[in-house]
């Protein structure tokens, strides 16, 4: 199994997804402003059933980390090819035993992988406001956590993005909280990504 391919297997594996619920709801004219905890209900029911079937295609940002991780493994290569020349020359073998040794350890799956080329994330939905109401309308799911922000909701998000471990992935489109987020390390996706993923 190529480096790009075991790199995205493996970040499928432990993956939050922290919503930004006001975000995401505010983002569509569904007349979500007449009531902000039924809205925010019928976002927690599409994150609930979103979460159990798994998610198709790659974890956001995973693919710049496989495009990075193939240069480095292609550099890697050509290492390994001088120096497997270098010892052909003196008669000494055995870097090349040694790199066939790392491909097959590599090929073996790592525990946890996507099912059928879906993830599945713990999901943590944010609210904050009016809309902490949702918590009394919604019931427990599977995989689903609702945060009810002390604060501010931005606070509360950013505060998740540094403390969660693994490979984080906030939603929402405003962009002083994006970068908060990846300055803790997260990687963000706009909330049209996850309205994408309900169809």
């Amino acid at each position: 199994m190529s480096w790009p391919a075991r790199a995205l297997l493996s970040a499928a594996m432990d993956v939050s997804l922290i919503v930004d619920g006001a975000n995401v709801m505010g983002s569509r004219a569904d007349g979500w402003w007449r009531d902000r905890p039924g809205a925010m209900a019928r976002l927690h029911g599409e994150l609930a059933a979103l979460a159990a079937r798994g998610v198709t295609g790659p974890v956001p940002g995973a693919g710049e980390a496989a495009e990075a991780g193939e240069a480095a493994e292609a550099g890697s290569v050509a290492g390994a090819g001088s120096a497997a020349g270098a010892g052909s020359a003196a008669g000494v073998g055995g870097v090349a035993e040694a790199g066939g040794a790392t491909e097959a350890g590599g090929a073996a799956s790592p525990g946890g992988e996507a099912a059928g080329g879906r993830w599945f994330p713990y999901v943590h939905l944010v609210v904050e406001g009016r809309a902490r109401a949702v918590l009394d309308l919604v019931g427990p799911a599977p995989r689903v956590h609702v945060v009810a922000a002390r604060g501010e909701g931005d606070d509360e998000i950013a505060s998740l993005a540094g403390r969660l471990t693994g490979r984080r992935v906030v939603v929402t489109a405003d962009r002083q909280l994006r970068r908060r987020c990846e300055a803790a390390g997260a990687t963000v996706a706009g909330p049209g990504w996850l309205i994408r993923q309900f169809s």
